[in-house]
């Protein structure tokens, strides 16, 4: 077995353990209303591609700690993302009929259902971190950098502050005028941010305190959501609906500010590849690195 195949095994059985852990927490946490539970399970359990939790994992395994801990963190973080699809979705937001190859939520239930469920999805994040059993070995003042963690990365700072961002570029006329640094800003916030707490969480997960990895770490992080972001907007620009398992060239619809409106696709190919390629050279002095290493790889080179 190659390393490929390796790598493939890994992440593959990493998402099965995610699917598990947050089908637990659905049957642990039944928010008592059964049109409210349906929404959610459809909005958490059908599908996606675990980049987050898989940060979490490759990143709590690389710092020595147990993954029983790092599935807890992972969920949490998983949890915000697809709230923020959910939200996202709405619309009031990027109005899409279509998520992970299924109906969103306010099209399958309603808008009032889907801004419910997206509540409740976040919410649900910060209980588990701070009362899962997975994670009561953990001394109290790390639980607690979790919760400020993900809460800094998720809020008014971070996720929310790139999606308001966005969004007020979208409805200027000409919002390519922004250009390269307004763009990175939208997304170092809208989609590093969660990224990079993914990564921050693992560290926690594994009980570690070696603040100059961290650093490391987080630079990584911040590189990979970034280019995660560039890829992103070249798979929009051309792959079709079903492979993406969303409305494919939604953005030029919408006339979003992307990577490949400004730079054309052959420049946002090269950036992805740029930025891919400094993250990995951070890992030079990162021993045990080989699973984040690979999810580098399998960022740029994903073909949804």
């Amino acid at each position: 077995m190659n390393r490929v195949d390796t790598f493939e095994l890994w992440l593959t059985e990493k998402r099965q353990a995610v699917d598990v852990m947050l089908a637990s927490l659905l049957d642990r946490q039944s928010a008592g209303e059964q049109g409210l539970d349906a929404a959610m399970r459809h909005a958490l359990l059908l599908g996606g591609k675990r980049l987050r939790p898989a940060l979490t994992l490759a990143t709590c395994e690389l710092a020595g700690g147990e993954t029983r801990a790092a599935l807890a963190a992972g969920a949490a973080v998983e949890l915000v993302h697809t709230y923020s699809l959910v939200h996202d979705d709405l619309p009031a937001m990027d109005d899409d009929a279509l998520r992970r190859g299924q109906p969103t939520v306010h099209v399958a239930w309603n808008e009032a259902t889907a801004i419910l469920t997206g509540d409740a999805l976040l919410t649900l994040a910060f209980e588990v971190l701070a009362s899962a059993p997975e994670l009561e070995d953990l001394p109290v003042d790390l639980r607690l950098a979790m919760v400020r963690t993900l809460a800094g990365a998720a809020g008014h700072r971070g996720m929310v502050a790139g999606q308001s961002l966005d969004m007020a570029a979208t409805a200027q006329d000409e919002p390519a005028d922004l250009g390269a640094e307004a763009l990175a800003a939208i997304h170092q916030a809208k989609t590093g941010a969660l990224i990079r707490a993914s990564v921050g969480l693992g560290l926690l997960a594994a009980g570690s305190r070696d603040e100059r990895l961290a650093r490391n770490l987080d630079r990584y992080a911040a590189l990979l959501g970034h280019a995660f972001q560039v890829v992103d907007d070249v798979l929009d620009a051309t792959v079709d609906t079903e492979t993406l398992g969303k409305p494919s060239g939604s953005d030029a619809e919408l006339g979003k500010l992307t990577y490949v409106r400004l730079l054309g696709l052959d420049g946002a190919r090269n950036e992805a590849a740029r930025l891919c390629a400094e993250a990995e050279a951070l890992l030079d002095e990162v021993p045990n690195a080989i699973r984040l290493r690979q999810l580098i790889h399998w960022v740029r080179d994903r073909s949804y």
